[in-house]
């Protein structure tokens, strides 16, 4: 297998709470900012990278979502539904037959991100080293994420090394909700449903937890109202 990613997951099962109303009728992989569905921003980013096996999960209006790729994409893209809700650990574990290689991108279908001059999907492969990382995490310094209130997710070290805050003292990063993962990170997982916390988890206790700071926008889309702040600050950019 190739040590390099060319494969890549999106995770699209979820109810998008949060985003009620709208997801009432809507999945939130669908909703749109500034005229482009959340899935399609993320599908635009692994197009720039060149990645053209993709492997999505459904359950919450699965049929919605499967009508939205009838139409072409310039990917081959496969639909996994899920009965069950898996959880994002779970939903991995599930699509890992259908994903090749040793080591694949995996990503919320929700991210609002924006590129600078080189590509985000291919700096992340550039600085992905399968020799010393079991998980390389894109991660948003708190003071630059627009639109998130959160205490952090995660310190990072001059070596690139990521720590999970575990007191009530901010971290100075947050998760974008952009990775990528090694396969064998996979071996001896929980039954049923889980959360990929628990392979951070593992990949920290084994110093093989990392991170690359983005060098762009970041936006936490998770209500109505963000949507309408997320459109401004991105017509603001142009």
């Amino acid at each position: 297998m190739k040590p390099e990613p060319t494969d890549a997951m999106i995770l699209a099962a979820g109810f998008g709470l949060r985003m009620r109303p709208l997801t009432n009728v809507t999945p939130k992989p669908l909703l749109k900012i500034d005229g482009i569905t959340m899935i399609d921003r993320m599908l635009a980013h692994l197009k720039e990278a060149k990645i053209k096996n993709v492997v999505i999960n459904t359950h919450y209006m699965a049929d919605k979502l499967s009508t939205h790729f009838r139409k072409e994409t310039g990917f081959h893209i496969q639909l996994l539904q899920e009965e069950q809700l898996l959880d994002t650990g779970g939903a991995v574990a599930n699509a890992l037959p259908r994903l090749d290689g040793d080591s694949f991108i995996v990503s919320n279908s929700d991210v609002v991100i924006v590129s600078n001059k080189r590509p985000l999907i291919t700096r992340m492969i550039e600085a992905w080293n399968p020799k010393i990382m079991d998980a390389l995490l894109l991660v948003q310094p708190v003071t630059k994420a627009f639109g998130y209130s959160g205490q952090g997710d995660f310190h990072m070290d001059a070596n690139g090394l990521l720590k999970r805050e575990v007191t009530t003292s901010s971290a100075s990063s947050v998760f974008t909700g952009v990775q990528i993962l090694k396969r064998s990170l996979f071996h001896s997982l929980p039954t049923g449903p889980f959360s990929l916390n628990f392979l951070y988890d593992r990949a920290q206790q084994n110093g093989t937890l990392f991170g690359l700071v983005h060098d762009s926008h970041w936006m936490h889309v998770g209500t109505p109202e963000a949507i309408i702040n997320a459109e401004t600050y991105l017509k603001n950019l142009k």
